[in-house]
Parts: C-alpha cells; sequence; structure tokens
C-alpha cells in the first residue's frame, strides 16, 4: 500500500492534526489512571474496611471495563469524529475522578473507578489520529514515538503511587488524577484539530463493518499479537505487587522504583521500534519483539531455578519482557488499523478490546493462582506462554501476507 502523504500538525491550532505531544499526554492519562493505584490497594483496603480482592477489582474489573468501552468508542469516532469523542471522554473522566475522590465506601468509589475506564479512548483513538495523518510504516514508527513517550507514565506510576501513598494516603493519587486530567482535557480543546474527514453515515452502519474487520485473516493476527504481548504484562500487573511484597518482602515504595525497570525496557523498545520499523518491517520487527519477551520469560525462569530468589532476578528479565512489548506492539497496532484503513477507529477499538479484555483475564487468572506456597512460578509460566503465543501470531501474520503477496518477501 503506498504512504499517505505526512499531514503538517501547528501547536495548539485546533485547525490541525494534534501535535505528537498531545497524542502522548492524551494516551499517558489513561496509562497513569491504570497503575497509578497500584501501590494504595493495601491502604485502601484498610481505609474503606474491605477485602484486598473487593479492592484489587479496581484493576482487574477496571480492564474489563475498559475492554468493553474499546469497542464503542472506535466506531463513535468513525462516525462522529475524534476530536469530539477525545474531548466528551476526557471531560467524564475528570467528573469520575473527582467522585473517586470524594468516595467513602468501597461501592461507590469502584462505580466511579469504572466510570473512569472512559478514558481508554485517549489509548484508541491516539493509534487511529497517526493512522489517519501517515501510512503504515510511518504509522508504526509514528506509534513507535508515541509510547515511547507515554511509557514514561507508567514508569513513573507506581513509583509516584507509592510516594504520595506514603505522604497523603490513596488520595494524593487521585488528586494527580484530577490535574492531569484538566490539564489533558484543555490541551485537547487548543490542540485537537479532526483528522477523521471522511465519517461513517450512522453509527449502527459503523457497527455493520465490524464482520469485515472479523474476516480479514491479518487484522486477527495483528490483534493476536498485541493481546499476548499485552497479556504477558497485564499478568505481571496481576502478580507481580504479590510477588515482590509476599515473596520477595519488597515495600510498596521499593515495589514502585523496581517497576520503573520495566517502562524504561518498554521505552527503550519503542525507541528501537521508532527508529528501525521502516527499515525492518511491521512483521518482522512484532516477531523480534516477541522472541525478546519469551527470551526475558525464560531468563526469570532460570534464575529462579537456580535459587537466585533476589527482585534483580524478577525485574532484570521483565525489563527484557518491557523491552519485547515496546519492539512489538507499535507495528501490531499499526497493522490492525492498516488491514481496512477506512475503519481506523474501529479497527483500534476492536482490537484495544481484544488487547485490554486478554490482559485482564490473564491479570485475574494469574492473581489467582499465586501463592506463597506456589511461588513465582505461575507468574513466569503464565507471561512465558502469553510471549510465544504473540510470537506464533507473528508468523502467522508473515505467511498471511507472503501467501497474499506471493513472495518470500515480507
Amino acid at each position: 500500500m503506498a504512504e499517505a502523504s505526512p499531514i503538517t500538525s501547528r501547536w495548539l491550532d485546533r485547525t490541525t492534526p494534534p501535535h505528537i505531544t498531545t497524542l502522548v499526554l492524551i494516551a499517558g492519562v489513561g496509562a497513569l489512571n491504570m497503575n497509578i493505584f497500584l501501590p494504595s490497594l493495601p491502604s485502601m483496603a484498610v481505609w474503606f474496611q474491605a477485602e484486598y480482592a473487593t479492592v484489587a477489582l479496581a484493576i482487574s474489573a477496571y480492564l474489563a471495563v475498559t475492554a468493553v468501552l474499546q469497542l464503542f468508542i472506535g466506531p463513535l469516532s468513525d462516525r462522529y469524529g475524534r476530536r469530539p469523542v477525545i474531548l466528551v471522554s476526557v471531560s467524564l473522566f475528570v467528573l469520575a475522578t473527582i467522585g473517586c475522590y470524594l468516595s467513602t465506601t468501597i461501592e461507590a468509589f469502584l462505580s466511579f473507578r469504572f466510570m473512569q475506564a472512559v478514558i481508554a479512548s485517549g489509548l484508541v483513538l491516539s493509534r487511529a489520529v497517526v493512522r489517519d495523518m501517515v501510512g503504515p510504516d510511518r504509522a508504526a514508527s509514528m506509534i513507535g514515538y508515541v509510547t515511547m513517550g507515554m511509557s514514561v507514565v507508567p514508569m513513573i506510576g507506581p513509583l509516584l503511587g507509592g510516594e504520595l501513598d506514603s505522604a497523603f494516603g490513596w488520595h494524593g493519587s487521585v488528586g494527580v488524577l484530577i490535574g492531569f486530567g484538566l490539564l489533558v482535557l484543555a490541551l485537547s480543546w487548543a490542540d485537537m484539530g479532526e483528522t477523521n474527514h471522511t465519517p461513517s453515515s450512522s453509527f449502527g452502519a459503523q457497527f455493520r463493518t465490524y464482520p469485515e474487520l472479523l474476516r480479514a485473516r491479518r487484522f486477527w493476527g495483528y490483534a493476536l499479537v498485541a493481546a499476548f504481548a499485552s497479556g504477558a504484562f497485564f499478568a505481571f500487573l496481576g502478580g507481580g505487587p504479590f510477588v515482590a511484597t509476599q515473596i520477595l518482602g519488597l515495600s510498596p515504595e521499593t515495589m514502585g522504583r523496581y517497576f520503573s525497570l520495566i517502562a524504561l525496557g518498554y521505552m527503550f523498545g519503542n525507541y528501537l521500534s521508532g527508529r528501525y520499523v521502516a527499515r525492518i518491517g511491521l512483521n518482522r520487527m512484532m516477531l523480534m519483539g516477541a522472541t525478546t519477551a519469551a527470551s526475558g520469560a525464560v531468563l526469570s525462569i532460570v534464575l529462579f531455578g537456580v535459587g537466585l530468589v533476589h527482585p534483580l532476578s524478577l525485574f532484570i528479565p521483565m525489563a527484557m519482557v518491557g523491552m519485547g512489548n515496546g519492539l512489538a506492539l507499535p507495528s501490531a497496532n499499526a497493522g490492525l488499523v492498516s488491514v481496512r484503513p477506512h475503519l481506523a477507529g474501529s479497527a483500534s477499538g476492536l482490537g484495544g478490546a481484544l488487547m485490554i479484555g486478554g490482559g485482564a483475564a490473564l491479570s485475574a487468572v494469574t492473581g489467582a493462582l499465586l501463592s506463597v506456597e506456589s511461588g513465582v512460578w505461575p507468574l513466569l509460566l503464565m507471561m512465558l506462554v502469553a510471549s510465544l503465543l504473540s510470537a506464533a501470531a507473528a508468523i502467522y501474520v508473515i505467511r498471511r501476507q507472503q501467501a497474499v503477496e506471493g513472495t518470500a518477501t515480507v
């Protein structure tokens, strides 16, 4: 497919596409909201006088709600445009976050927490906006740079959450989210120019395009690469805090600092993807990322297997998993929105739903399998299997493209 001509962005100009910094922050607020609460879950259970498993729904059930919403966000943006969907979503997010701050019961908190999931629009539409602006290879490169910048947010999220919890309790994290949300709302209003210039005729008609996507085999390949790659990370979100605190004996603050190693690996992978994907190609970059992530899981299994029970035996290999995801996910996301470019929003939403939904399932299953008696093994084996399945999906995409093109060139 020929590359689309790049569209010039002008900073703080609502008549042009958004600046890359705006896309980073729009996606970043959703990423921060996903993990800033991790170090605060034990203290929230005490504050709300609730079971830890109930409070943990703020992560696992939140991911499930996010997955469902992504099915609607993409078609809405294809019908009504990227800009209005972003503005409404961020506004609702700010209101829901204020509700979280004012909550006095766990039921009220979780209700507003699930409403916060509307901020998934930032994660979905940052990909669709990029695909509106440029062609597939340029999109993979640009998504790589966007997610590299965005990865700074989850890198500091657990660290920031741990420090805020120590100083102000869990309310400190919510206060930061309110401020960040207001900043992103103002920036989106000033800089988020519309990029969908061929909206669909109706919302129902847009939903009826899903069968076209579901019949596209390469869409499934790209979506499964993304789902299993992110599933390895979400499995770590579900089990990593338990392993870090209950098996390795880390405090919330120390755990947050170690978590930053994973995001550093992810950011480095994003950098390599943005720099080299045009030369290497989407498909081979995905395969390289998946094999790198699997190698990280294998390394951790070996280290714990020989008796090196130390935080670095977990977090250094997990940085490799993060780097692998940083290599694979930009290409997988660019690929799934490029199979049917006229359905970029729907493809991004459906692919994101599969990615987050699968991640939520793996997070919940991993958390349920872990115990002090089981040690780290359920977590590491789950991450290894997910990474290997991501590699298998990447191989399928490569072979499918070779069959379509009738050539051995990827």
